[in-house]
């Protein structure tokens, strides 16, 4: 297919170039553009590119239904583009259509830069989500930047975007594009330096097409490789059991590895004879072993872990990955050279085709994992303080068999990843990772045991008094919900941040250190407390859950004694992982 060389002018004809071969390569072949001015980077690189037909068309209105027809007549995505203000409005009705009748459209809205908004510049009004719910996706692209790490960024959220024009359910997807000045290069334009910064043929080539609905033939996209890993992500689904043991069926046929997230089936449940790595947080805080654990492939399931260490890992290694997910959302954050697949995990397990290997991969990171695991758990059966990573360690170990479990965010889904082993107990680990916050953790605690097996929250004290209202519904709770409160006074994740370097405003504006007596608060409320004396005690406390109310049990931490625990451990871990010491080596 033939394109256009990008133009290394300016950020912003580097950018709209990067913008239409992206969009080229995915397989965009019409563009219907109106004229006007802070769109002209978009106009100038589609009409150079010779793999899309560009058409103008003066009115929006009637350019917007003109593509409508154009995408109905050929099944395909069709792009609009038109300038900032009112134009974009105008293509209301045609969106609007596209929507109920299923009809792809990709529609591109140039827009004034942040700060020329809500300040009477000339044709600039709020496109943020100027469709609403008439579209399936909706995105602002950053603004223009000559640097490869946005660029990246660039080509891997339009990928997703197009996509999104034909699943989950084919319909319009909007972009707003916001552009600063020079629109046009300016007579002696001396170039953003990029030019040699990649092999920019090999960048474009890297973009991989949107595949059509449902998984079919993607599959061999998959493998083979013998340097191959799995990662699988935070998932909740309906059939825990079943999940882990479709992804051990395509561990197996694959025979890689498999990376599980703490929030993930895999670390409760059966899955056969895969090789199943808890512990690659650790594993790969020591460079060297990093670096040998670099992967040929990856293939990632329901988006990524929690963990900075992994995604860092994973980022540096930009191997090509194919993620798997049950729906039509972006789940990519990495923006590696990556293809979204929609599907089940069950047509994927049944659709591979048994690889033979070596397996000496999979047996080093064995290895490693058997090796890190045994360190882990000899420091936490040790630890004789309340060390804030022990809860989580011992929870696993303790809970009754298949008890609902939700992780609070900040540090306890931190710990779970950490710390948590595996085991084939059936604990049903639920969270609300999606936005990640703190807000409404009781309030979806007390929803999950209301008519459910008895039930545990796993939470800091912040997330808990953020939603302490929620003890008014405890009344009517048809069930029971145990509450390991984690009370360090403060917000202990930020003591793992460069920001608790900042000095005296550290405690005030970030920790946010708390007095509550949390005793007095569960007395207001009439719910049962309990201050956890030692661990003995924490163990017979969760070990039998009451089958209905709710209680506290207060474990008090140190804050930044815990967190300094954290960094030795892993530090001391990590740097023993040597090649003398581990099996597979």
């Amino acid at each position: 297919m033939p394109e256009s060389p990008l133009d290394f002018r300016t950020a912003n004809t580097l950018w709209g170039s990067v913008l239409a071969a992206t969009l080229a390569r995915c397989g965009l072949r019409q563009a219907v553009i109106s004229p006007g001015s802070r769109s002209t980077p978009l106009t100038l690189a589609l009409a150079a590119n010779r793999a899309v037909e560009s058409i103008p068309v003066l009115d929006e209105r009637s350019a917007a239904f003109f593509a409508l027809g154009l995408a109905r007549q050929h099944g395909r995505p069709t792009a609009l583009v038109c300038t900032s203000g009112t134009a974009g409005a105008n293509y209301f009705p045609a969106v609007i259509e596209a929507q109920e009748s299923g009809v792809p459209l990709l529609i591109l809205t140039a827009d004034r830069p942040p700060e020329m908004r809500e300040c009477a510049s000339g044709q600039t009004i709020d496109q943020q989500k100027l469709f609403g719910a008439h579209v399936g996706f909706y995105h602002e692209l950053a603004l223009p930047e000559a640097s490869l790490p946005l660029l990246r960024y660039l080509r891997q959220t339009l990928v997703h975007a197009f996509g999104r024009t034909l699943a989950p359910a084919a319909g319009p997807v909007h972009l707003n594009v916001p552009f600063r000045d020079p629109l046009v290069p300016e007579a002696g334009a001396n170039g953003t330096g990029l030019e040699s910064a990649t092999d920019w043929g090999a960048f474009l080539a890297e973009v991989i097409p949107p595949p059509p609905t449902g998984l079919g033939t993607q599959f061999p996209a998959v493998g083979p490789a013998e340097r191959g890993i799995i990662v699988v992500g935070p998932n909740q689904p309906a059939d825990p059991a079943g999940f882990a043991a479709q992804v051990g069926m395509i561990a197996r046929k694959l025979g890689w590895p498999v990376l599980a997230e703490g929030l993930s089936p895999l670390r409760n449940q059966p899955s056969g004879e895969a090789t199943v790595v808890t512990t690659y947080d650790t594993v790969l805080r020591n460079a060297t072993l990093a670096a040998e654990l670099r992967p040929e492939r990856v293939l990632a399931i329901g988006g990524w872990p929690t963990s900075k260490v992994l995604r860092a890992w994973l980022t540096a290694v930009d191997a090509p990955t194919v993620l798997v997910t049950d729906g039509g959302r972006n789940r990519d954050a990495l923006h590696g050279r990556t293809q979204m697949v929609h599907g089940s995990l069950v047509d994927l397990a049944e659709g591979l085709t048994p690889q033979a290997g070596s397996g000496s991969y999979a047996r080093r990171w064995a290895g490693l994992e058997a090796a890190a695991r045994a360190a882990l758990d000899h420091a936490l059966e040790h630890e004789t303080a309340l060390f804030e990573g022990r809860a989580a360690w011992l929870l696993a170990r303790h809970l009754p068999t298949r008890t609902p479990l939700l992780v609070a965010n900040s540090m306890p889904v931190r710990d779970v990843e950490y710390f948590w082993p595996r085991s084939e107990r059936g604990i049903e680990p639920r969270f609300n990772r999606g936005a990640n916050g703190i807000d409404g953790t009781l309030s979806t605690a007390l929803g999950l045991a209301h008519g459910n097996r008895p039930t545990v929250l796993l939470t800091g004290d912040l997330a808990l008094l953020h939603d302490a209202n929620g003890f008014l519904l405890h009344s009517r709770l048809r069930g029971s919900l145990t509450i390991v409160l984690v009370n360090n006074q403060g917000g202990g994740i930020f003591e793992h941040l460069p920001v608790a370097q900042v000095g005296l405003a550290f405690e005030e504006f970030f920790a946010t250190p708390q007095r509550i007596d949390f005793a007095r608060l569960c007395a207001a409320h009439g719910v049962e407390h309990v201050t956890v004396r030692d661990w003995t005690h924490f163990n017979a406390l969760v070990a039998t859950l009451p089958l209905q109310g709710v209680r506290v049990l207060e474990l008090r931490t140190d804050r930044k004694r815990d967190a300094a625990t954290r960094k030795t451990l892993f530090a001391s871990i990590a740097a023993a992982l040597n090649q003398d010491t581990i099996p597979g080596a």
